[in-house]
């Protein structure tokens, strides 16, 4: 088994391997970077997943943080999601993943959160990356709509573009973050 700081290690070197794209791009938030990281060449990939989970798991243990859900606004959260899930599970521990929609469906059961309920449940929200918070807040309002508990916010990668601070204002959960850009070299 991989220690922690070898799979952190491990991460950053696949990230800056394969995520990390230069040149001019607008972000979903609508802001253009000189860089993008395309973190689900990332957490869909075969090395690298397990990686994420593993890491997720260890940021979220070391900053005490108790929950047993974790997942976030479809799509960049669901792979996020998946890892950790798996990772808890290899570590004995029974932690449930949960894809939040960017809309309550109208039909079916009419859910905006799929998956085991969160319903008075510690929940983290989770996302690969954030530019501006908007997808993670997002996240947090449909999960508390469900009734469940939001004790964070935990991403991959930090773009160090505001999301921590709007996060901990808005949603009043600690914001927590793999890898800042610094140590993507960006």
């Amino acid at each position: 088994m991989t220690s922690n700081n070898d799979a952190r290690t491990r991460l950053l070197e696949l990230i800056q391997e394969l995520a990390v794209v230069r040149g001019k791009v607008t972000l979903s938030s609508g802001k253009e970077a000189d860089y993008y990281v395309d973190l689900r060449r990332i957490t869909l990939h075969h090395e690298a997943a397990p990686l994420v989970g593993s890491v997720m798991l260890d940021l979220l243990d070391d900053a005490g943080i108790e929950f047993t859900n974790a997942g976030g606004l479809t799509m960049g959260a669901d792979p996020v999601g998946t890892a950790l899930m798996h990772a808890a599970g290899q570590a004995g521990r029974e932690v449930d993943a949960f894809v939040v929609r960017k809309a309550q469906k109208s039909y079916g059961m009419g859910r905006q959160v799929e998956g085991p309920d969160v319903s008075g449940r510690n929940v983290v929200v989770l996302e690969d990356t954030s530019t501006t918070g908007g997808s993670a807040l997002a996240a947090v309002e449909g999960v508390r709509k469900a009734g469940g508990n939001v004790v964070a916010v935990a991403v991959i990668v930090d773009r160090d573009t505001g999301s921590k601070e709007r996060i901990e204002a808005e949603a009043g959960v600690p914001y927590l973050f793999a890898f800042g850009k610094d140590e993507l070299g960006l």
